[in-house]
């Protein structure tokens, strides 16, 4: 089945309209004319876990029934996760991230993707599997990238402590500033994208800061971007790994780098003992 278009400010965007980084994408109007008729779309959640026994279920539980694959990525947890997921959805797919980190476990998760579109999704329960079909249909209308925003009208948070909103929007206006984009949001983990772009995205990011690197390279790839509003709430139990500090300077120094260079990064992965273990020894 397919989607409806997606109305931005009540009318719906036209492939020729211009994208979030400013740049106009008529060559878009073939590719939005077959993605809206009733060609049917696959999509592939992923969801990168560690730990999240009390809330993994929650979020399972309301994924959409038209989401086709759902990768959980598991960065080694020890508690119950991977088989509260599997006795809730048996048809997950699990996959065991190599090293630490958000961004490592979301690479490990778009490489195993195997559907047309990708979306990311937390699993502590703060966003809502609901809101999925926002991200879904602008991919359907000719966009590339689908960013969501907290500061959108009909979005918001309820977590957002006073230092993480400053940094937020600090972030948000340097970006502008520095890409000369039009942003309301960029360290927020909800996102959708074609997998044909992820090549284009050309992601190394090993922690949170692969958010802000997924707007960046969209942006600096020329990708068609779209915003829509999004509601954050408290995850649902256990403390948050985010650090705000930590990872804020990681944020911005994502920021500086990208500003700086015109070139891909080469990816270069730190492989955990536990990995490695677990991967199928070389032949000698």
């Amino acid at each position: 089945m397919g989607y409806p278009s997606f109305p931005l400010n009540g009318k719906t965007r036209s492939a020729g309209v211009l994208a979030a980084n400013g740049h106009g994408h008529n060559h878009t109007l073939g590719r939005l004319q077959v993605d809206a008729a009733t060609t049917r779309k696959t999509v592939s959640v992923i969801i990168p876990t560690l730990n999240e026994q009390e809330n993994i279920g929650w979020v399972l539980e309301r994924m959409p029934s038209t989401v086709d694959e759902i990768i959980i990525v598991d960065g080694y947890s020890t508690d119950r996760t991977v088989e509260i997921a599997r006795a809730v959805r048996p048809d997950i797919v699990v996959v065991k991230q190599a090293s630490r980190g958000k961004g490592e476990a979301l690479r490990a998760g778009f490489r195993a993707a195997t559907s047309d579109f990708i979306v990311m999704i937390d699993a502590d329960g703060s966003m809502d599997p609901d809101e999925i079909h926002r991200y879904v249909t602008p991919l359907m209308n000719g966009y590339d990238v689908v960013k969501g925003s907290r500061f959108l009208a009909g979005g918001g948070s309820t977590d957002l402590t006073p230092i993480r909103r400053f940094g937020s929007k600090a972030f948000v206006r340097m970006t502008n500033v520095l890409f000369l984009v039009r942003f309301t949001d960029l360290c927020y983990g909800f996102c959708s994208f074609r997998r044909e772009c992820l090549k284009s995205l050309a992601l190394t990011a090993h922690g949170f800061e692969i958010e802000t690197e997924i707007a960046v390279h969209a942006a600096k790839a020329e990708l068609r971007i779209a915003e829509v509003p999004s509601m954050e709430r408290d995850r649902r139990s256990g403390v948050s790994k985010l650090h705000a500090f930590r990872d804020g300077k990681r944020v911005l120094r994502t920021l500086i780098r990208e500003r700086l260079s015109s070139r891909n990064r080469p990816v270069v992965d730190p492989i955990s003992e536990r990995a490695l273990s677990d991967w199928l020894p070389a032949e000698t």
